[in-house]
Order: structure tokens, then C-alpha cells, then sequence
């Protein structure tokens, strides 16, 4: 009995968290469930460049131990030759790409099997679930954390890059969450042993090092992250102390250090990335700010402004566009979740109304979440994503639903806050029952058992109140949970279930091709690079640029050179082969149509045909 007690009375205390570990599980079946229907039999194949890549390259990596592909034909064809996302240089194919992701799954491809890359984005997105719980739980309490985490285990953009593993942000956001964990518990009570803060120098040796995980995974994010982590420091400048900011920043380091190496190995400096325009904004920023502080001091204000502006436009590299940002955070948030951003309106107000009882992690939370939100605001905001071919479609699959991940998340606990007040005001507490209301049994009742009528009515009241508290509050995260995943899935174009059946048709185009191509061609496209790759060389390219047609005419000489893109009206046909490849030396014939709008050419010389 009093073993059966003690886990009573454990499972009494646990049960949120055992309640989060089950949705947790049951996120990470779902979220896998895409790639084990679409990449069944051996088809592996991405539904965009970025996840070609960096699958390709994370699997190498955890093979051979190597980060780049050698083409042999690129010596030839001017570096032309692979797919986008991939950049060539003297015919070494490297990631175009941030490589934390790469370093990371390829290392745990290492250990295991390179079958394992489509679900580990979905294993850490489900570890974060849990994370995130226990996060929100010291911050805004654990009724409050039970609920963010529910809304966030069906969180569309969540669930749907987690579905869509091998992007970079889920990851990034969950390593994220764990460096956010350990930091508060690195700045909580302390450990001691034998005058040791062994525990706290642990959490922030694990806070520095999945903090550094984070940065690599994602570099771009430092412009707010950095500054956010200064902030959050110096609110906790005694609690966190000298000892635990040197570990913490020794661990951030060294996971920082396998980057700085590959980068110095692929593209020739420590601080360089596969981002050329990354790369040219890093010199300028450090060049300027170094300018900056030289004529401040001096007192050259106008020089100062001058470098100033600089700074900021190397920052805003694709423009500063305030209305725009505001106009695509409408599209991205109000109107694309709707039944998640009033709510968290709503809760946000609450939150206000009880400014005076915030304690300090309260006006910590809402700085630090009010700065990142700004930041990723007007810094994604004024790009223009096409992601979607249709520059009018606002779809789930467009760049800002992952970008702006941090601001959804961060929004949670106010939904989830208002979900706790809107059900509480549903069932406001009864009045204290007056002695003279007790009649007939309960004045029996109070004969015998003095004053127990009444205290087992208020009890029986108090517990009926709070059971409809707690299913309305079921009602109301069943109702966001099936339209979350309804949006998941049907929501858009570019839904999982739309996704499932376009990649059931590039699996068909993908045979086709290998059907009619020798294994050593090279198909010149559009869009379909990263459904040939690697199984066919692959040039991203068109026809409109005489210096590509003359590098194809080239190509030819060594491998067969195909098209294949949307079916060319005769009109073009004849105009390519009368007059833009014919300057090359160059002629396309037909091979066969594919599928209702695509079909299949071979480059061939003049005279040939």
C-alpha cells in the first residue's frame, strides 16, 4: 500500500508533464508521418532546394566525413552544373547554406544510419514540446505552460516545418528553447556542493552549448539573438556571476568551432559562409563599425552618420520597408491565424491589466519578446518572398511562417492566458451559502455531522465548477487543434496533403526521366533539379543567356544535354532552334511529353537533326 501510495500521490504531481510527454509523442508520429508516406521505396526526394541540400550534404557528411562533391564536368562547363542551394567552385559542389544543420544530423548520421535524417527535425521539434513546457511553466506557472505547450504541439508553422524536416528553423528554434531552459536554470537557486555550484555550472555549460547549436544552425539570427542574450545577461548579472558567464560562453564556443573549421576548409575564412552576400555584409559591418568608433571619438559626426547609414543598410540588405512588414505581418499572423492572434490580443491586455503584480522574469519575458519581435518584424518583413510561384498567394509554405517562428511561440502564453481568464469568466465562483439556505436533509445532516452539509455542498460546488473550467477548456483546444491541423493539411496549395500528391507526380516524372536519360546526362530545368539530383547531373537554366547556351554547347561535346521544362508551343520551338540556339551552334528535338504540361528535349549540334 504505501508504495501504490507514493505513486498515487507522484502521478497526482506528475501529470502534466506526463500530459506533455504523451502529446509530445504523439507530435512526433504525426510530423514523420509526411516523409514515411512520401519517401516510401527507396524515393527520397524534398519538395524545395534548401532541404536537397542540406540532406545531401548531412548524409555525406556522416558517410565520408566530407562537405563537398566533386564534378569533374564543371571544369568544363564553368562551374554550371548542380542544383540550387549548391554552389560550385572549380568543380567542388558546397552547401549554399547555414552548417549547423549539416554538422548536427550529419553527426548523428554517424552514429547510426543516414535512414534516420527525415525524422530527426521531428524528434528534436518533439523534445522541444517538452522544453517549452517546462520553459513557459517557471515563467508564467504550470496551468499556463500546459496549455502554451498543447497550442504549441498543433502549431501550424510548427508542425508544418517539422513535417517538412530538413529546414533549418524548427531546428534552430528548438535548440533555442534549450539553450533558454538552462539558462534559467543556470540564473535560478543554487547547488551547492562542498561549497560547488556544480549544477548551475552544468546548466550553463548546456544553456552556452545548445545557444551555440542555435547560432550555427541559423547564423543570420545573431542581429537579435545577440543583443537578446545581452539583455537577459544583464538582468541577471549577480544571479549568473563570473564563473557560470565564462562557461557558458567557453560552451557557446566550442560549439561554434566546427563551423569556423569548415568554413575556413570550403570557403577560405573562419567568418565566411555559403552566402556570398552574407560574407560581403560581415566584412562591411565589421569595417564600419570599426569606422564608427574611430570618428565618434574623433567627434566626426558626419562622417559618424555617414557610417551610421551604412551600417544600417548593410543590416536592411534587401531594404527597409515598415508599411510592407506590417502588411506581411497581416497576411502571416492576424489573417492566417486568426483563432491564435486575438486570443493572444486579448491575453496580452490581461497580461498588462496585471502589471502590478508582474514579478521581474514577467517584465524580463515581455522586454526581451517586445525586442525580438520588433527585430524579426521589420528585418523579414521588408523582404520579398516568393516562395509559393504566385507572387498573390499568402500560403504556409512562404518564408515568413518559418522566420517569424520566434514571434508565433512567444505569443502562446498570452493565448494561452486568455483561454485561462475566458473560462474562468464562464464559471464564476458561487456565493458562500448562509446557514438559514441549509433545509430539509442537510439540517438532518448538520444534526449529526455539525457543519458537514454545508462544507460537502461547497466542496461538491467548488468541484463541479472546476470540472466544466477544465472541459471547457478540453472544448476549446479540441476546437483549435483540428483547425491547426485542417490548415496543416488543407489549408493552402502547399498543404501536406497537396505536397503529398506533388510528390506522388514528381516520383512519376522522376522514372520517366530515368527511363529515357543515360546515367550520365545532365537535364537543364527550371524547378525540377531537386527531384533529378543526384541521380541525373542538373543545371539549373533556361535559354534566355547566350553565355549558358554557349557553356551547353560545350557540354555536349562530353555528355548528352537535356530540357526539360513547361512544353514549348511551336512558336518558340521555332524561334529557339531558328534563331537563340542556332547562334550557339545548337538545336533541341522533342523527346517526349511527360506529363500535361511538361516534356522532355535533347540538345543536339546543328547539324545532327
Amino acid at each position: 500500500m504505501e508504495i501504490a501510495q507514493k505513486i498515487k500521490i507522484w502521478l497526482k504531481g506528475q501529470w502534466p508533464l506526463l500530459a506533455v510527454i504523451f502529446v509530445s509523442v504523439c507530435f512526433f508520429f504525426g510530423a514523420s508521418s509526411y516523409n514515411y508516406l512520401t519517401q516510401a521505396g527507396g524515393f527520397t526526394k524534398w519538395a524545395s532546394p534548401d532541404e536537397t541540400a542540406n540532406y545531401t550534404f548531412s548524409k555525406l557528411y556522416g558517410q565520408t566525413g566530407e562537405m563537398a562533391i566533386f564534378e569533374e564536368y564543371n571544369l568544363v562547363g564553368e562551374d554550371i552544373i548542380h542544383p540550387r542551394s549548391f554552389g560550385s567552385i572549380d568543380g567542388n559542389l558546397k552547401p549554399v547554406s547555414f552548417l549547423g544543420i549539416i554538422l548536427i544530423y550529419g553527426w548523428l548520421v554517424g552514429l547510426t544510419t543516414y535512414k534516420i535524417l527525415p525524422f530527426l527535425t521531428p524528434a528534436l521539434a518533439a523534445l522541444g514540446i517538452i522544453f517549452f513546457y517546462l520553459f513557459i511553466k517557471k515563467i508564467f506557472g504550470p496551468r499556463n505552460g500546459l496549455i502554451s505547450t498543447f497550442l504549441l504541439a498543433s502549431f501550424p508553422p510548427y508542425l508544418y516545418y517539422s513535417a517538412r524536416s530538413m529546414f533549418h528553423n524548427v531546428l534552430f528554434v528548438a535548440l533555442l528553447i534549450f539553450g533558454l531552459y538552462f539558462g534559467l536554470l543556470m540564473a535560478g537557486k543554487k547547488y551547492e556542493w562542498k561549497n560547488l555550484d556544480l549544477a548551475n555550472w552544468l546548466f550553463a555549460a548546456l544553456s552556452g552549448f545548445f545557444f551555440g547549436l542555435a547560432i550555427i544552425t541559423r547564423t543570420s539570427e545573431l542581429l537579435w539573438l545577440a543583443p537578446a542574450l545581452l539583455i537577459l545577461w544583464l538582468f541577471n548579472l549577480r544571479k549568473i556571476g563570473f564563473t557560470k558567464l565564462v562557461i557558458f560562453l567557453s560552451s557557446l564556443f566550442l560549439a561554434i568551432l566546427p563551423v569556423l573549421y569548415w568554413n575556413q576548409i570550403l570557403y577560405g575564412s573562419p567568418l565566411s559562409g555559403g552566402y556570398p552576400e552574407m560574407n560581403q555584409s560581415v566584412e562591411t559591418l565589421v569595417e564600419s563599425s570599426g569606422d564608427l568608433i574611430k570618428s565618434t571619438a574623433a567627434g566626426n559626426l558626419t562622417y559618424s552618420r555617414e557610417m551610421l547609414n551604412k551600417i544600417k543598410g548593410t543590416i536592411f540588405y534587401f531594404g527597409f520597408a515598415p508599411k510592407q512588414s506590417v502588411r506581411m505581418f497581416y497576411y502571416y499572423f492576424t489573417d492566417m491565424f486568426p483563432w491564435l492572434f486575438w486570443p493572444a490580443v486579448f491575453g496580452g491586455l490581461l497580461f498588462l491589466q496585471r502589471v502590478l503584480k508582474w514579478r521581474k522574469k514577467h517584465l524580463v519575458y515581455l522586454i526581451v519578446y517586445g525586442f525580438i519581435s520588433t527585430i524579426l518584424l521589420f528585418y523579414y518583413g521588408s523582404w520579398l518572398f516568393h516562395d509559393n510561384p504566385d507572387p498573390r498567394s499568402f500560403t504556409i509554405g512562404n518564408s515568413y511562417t518559418r522566420y517569424w517562428l520566434p514571434i508565433y511561440l512567444g505569443a502562446l502564453p498570452f493565448t494561452s492566458l486568455f483561454i485561462i481568464k475566458l473560462t474562468r469568466a464562464m464559471f464564476p465562483r458561487l456565493a458562500k451559502i448562509a446557514p438559514e439556505e441549509a433545509e430539509g436533509k442537510v439540517l438532518v445532516k448538520k444534526a449529526i455531522f455539525p457543519m458537514a452539509g454545508n462544507f460537502i455542498k461547497k466542496e461538491f460546488k467548488r468541484l463541479k465548477r472546476t470540472f466544466f473550467i477544465s472541459c471547457s477548456r478540453a472544448v476549446l483546444l479540441i476546437l483549435i487543434y483540428f483547425i491547426s491541423i485542417s490548415f496543416v493539411l488543407f489549408g493552402s496549395e502547399e498543404g501536406l496533403i497537396y505536397s503529398i500528391e506533388n510528390q506522388k507526380k514528381s516520383r512519376y516524372e522522376l522514372e520517366k526521366i530515368l527511363e529515357l536519360t543515360e546515367s550520365d546526362a545532365v537535364i537543364i530545368t527550371r524547378y525540377h533539379d531537386k527531384v533529378f539530383f543526384p541521380e541525373r547531373k542538373v543545371i539549373v537554366g533556361l535559354f534566355e543567356d547566350d553565355k549558358m547556351n554557349v557553356r551547353y554547347a560545350k557540354l555536349i561535346n562530353y555528355l548528352p544535354v537535356y530540357y526539360y521544362n513547361f512544353t514549348l508551343p511551336e512558336k518558340d520551338f521555332n524561334y529557339l532552334n531558328g534563331e537563340k540556339l542556332k547562334a550557339a551552334g545548337l538545336q533541341i528535338a522533342p523527346v517526349e511529353k511527360i506529363t500535361g504540361d511538361f516534356s522532355l528535349y535533347k540538345l543536339v549540334k546543328n547539324q545532327e537533326l
